[in-house]
């Protein structure tokens, strides 16, 4: 890991040491200043307390950022644990890195992922599905399909490992032969691996679960997708519902909703996504080709 890697995993990832690293909009606005003033720099380089006096921020800031980059030691037995347990710190600056969450996210794309599995799978096409773990038909069976036919078109099934929809299809395209990238909400390190498989977290690779870590996944699991398939949703409210629509307003990549009937997929329609069903699903389309159904 370079200088610089080990730059942004100190700032933005929880080490277990207690101290808080700093959200992405922190993150975004320190990059913004150091490259404002030096377009080439980078977090490599020594950010001494005068020089982040320099960029305007305060010294209480300031002296933040200096503690946490202290935290070398604490880094170097972090790494050495997860490496131990087969998972690796992928930064930005990685080419193995998902490029599609750095073009499609910009600002709101995490420094660092924490991966366990099959990394080469950060580079395949995939699409993704969501849905409520009180999943009941037609979304199960819309689900089911959605695994199966990635698997079969050599798609890379991208969702969140939750039971219900996610569990649903994962295990559809795993039995099909397909491969599964899956953004976890809860520890990394809980995960076994398995074929064909990626699990990835941000943050950190030993984190209990939050339903703010879910809901900040979201944003992943879209945003990495050729497009999106919505098992089923409630309207208004849950975790489904919020990521769709935010993904529908930001534009990150086309979705398709289990025409089902309920008020969720006909608010989804109304906002922008496309109703299919389980019988009519016999390719999946990709960010070109939103007329497909």
């Amino acid at each position: 890991m370079t200088p610089a890697e080990c730059g942004l995993v100190m700032l933005c990832c929880d080490l277990g040491d207690q101290i808080q690293p700093l959200t992405l909009s922190q993150y975004a606005k320190l990059a913004r200043l150091i490259r404002s003033v030096a377009p080439e720099g980078d977090l490599s380089r020594d950010l001494s307390a005068r020089y982040l006096h320099e960029l305007g921020l305060n010294e209480a800031f300031s002296a933040r950022i200096c503690r946490l980059l202290s935290r070398e030691a604490r880094l170097s037995a972090v790494l050495r644990g997860a490496d131990a347990r087969g998972i690796t710190a992928v930064t930005v600056l990685n080419p193995a890195f998902p490029q599609a969450l750095k073009l499609t996210l910009s600002r709101q794309c995490p420094p660092v992922l924490f991966c366990r599995g099959a990394l080469p799978l950060t580079q395949q096409p995939g699409i993704a599905l969501v849905g409520a773990r009180a999943l009941r038909e037609p979304g199960a069976a819309f689900a089911r399909t959605v695994g199966q036919l990635a698997a079969a078109q050599h798609r890379t099934l991208i969702s969140g490992n939750a039971r219900g929809a996610d569990q649903t299809a994962q295990n559809a395209c795993l039995a099909a032969g397909g491969a599964v990238v899956s953004f976890v909400a809860d520890r990394l390190s809980a995960h076994a691996p398995q074929e064909r498989t990626l699990f990835c977290s941000e943050g950190g690779f030993d984190l209990g679960f939050s339903a703010a870590r879910a809901l900040s996944r979201n944003r992943l699991i879209h945003a990495m997708a050729q497009a999106v398939f919505v098992a089923q949703t409630a309207c208004g409210t849950g975790g489904t519902w919020a990521g769709t629509t935010e993904n529908l307003q930001k534009g990150w990549s086309p979705v398709y909703v289990c025409d089902d009937g309920s008020d969720g997929a006909q608010a989804l329609v109304a906002r922008g996504a496309t109703a299919v069903t389980a019988g009519n699903l016999t390719a999946l389309p990709d960010k070109s080709q939103l007329s497909l159904f």
